[in-house]
């Protein structure tokens, strides 16, 4: 089971959550945590007991400040940049691992850089009406890394994004809302109530229907709208042999909830 002194790992009710546990630092993320959250990923993907997943930060003043500058900024340029902020070779906040589980993000505070980053690898995001959201890489002659460039663009009007990524500066939470960074602000003490709540939401669906849905989405992004489609109804028939795509439209017929087993 992943874990450890920077990375919190708990599951329940079919609800993995991975808690960045370096309050001290603001969540930073050094080698050590990085590696940790790959596990969690990897945890999170392969262990059948889990639907869903939330992410958060210990504490409530952040969810993630970015990365620790201090451990992971090379002294020269030509040690290879970053590479001590990507064990293992590793390109991505998410290690890579193609996750096609729902992971809601529980931003609790400053959400910065590569913490940033890690907010849009996560497909539902709850953030508290303190949080603040930013890319201040480029204001230390940083480009943003680990997906950050690619990611935010997609994800985000355009202008918007290279706002972000160009000027560095912090947005607020109802910013953050309006421009589509995140689904919903709520008080500073309900954000893991409210995560909490999604969670419960997802765990009652289907699903394999939810990671088919997540996996065509995500793997349409990188392809033309011909192929996307076609991917989408391949996904849809693999679905269509399950026990559950036999149980919701019963359950429906019934006039009762479903019961999705993951079968």
């Amino acid at each position: 089971m992943p874990g450890g002194p920077t990375v919190a790992f708990e599951v329940a009710d079919r609800v993995a959550t991975v808690t960045i546990n370096r309050p001290e630092a603001m969540n930073a993320l050094d080698p050590e945590t990085l590696g940790g959250l790959a596990e969690a990923w990897a945890e999170i993907r392969d262990n059948p007991e889990i639907w869903t997943a939330i992410v958060t930060g210990a504490g409530d003043r952040a969810f993630c400040a970015g990365a620790d500058l201090k451990k992971t900024i090379p002294r020269r340029a030509d040690e290879g940049a970053w590479q001590a902020f990507q064990p293992s070779s590793r390109s991505a906040i998410d290690d890579g691992v193609q996750l096609w589980k729902p992971v809601i993000a529980a931003v609790n505070g400053y959400c910065l850089a590569a913490g940033l980053t890690l907010l849009s690898a996560c497909d539902i995001r709850i953030a508290s009406e303190r949080a603040e959201f930013g890319l201040p890489e480029v204001r230390w002659g940083i480009v943003p890394t680990l997906g950050a460039t690619q990611r935010l663009p997609r994800q985000l009007p355009w202008a918007v994004a290279m706002e972000l990524l160009l000027l560095g500066e912090r947005i607020g939470a109802q910013r953050a809302y309006e421009c589509g960074l995140v689904n919903r602000v709520v008080p500073h003490d309900q954000v893991m109530v409210a995560a909490r709540a999604v969670a419960a939401r997802l765990t009652a669906g289907p699903p394999l229907t939810q990671r088919a849905i997540k996996e065509a989405a995500v793997r349409g992004l990188s392809l033309p709208i011909e192929e996307g489609i076609r991917l989408e109804a391949l996904l849809s028939q693999q679905v269509r042999r399950t026990e559950d795509f036999v149980e919701g439209p019963k359950a429906f017929a019934e006039k009762r909830e479903p019961n999705y087993r993951g079968a």
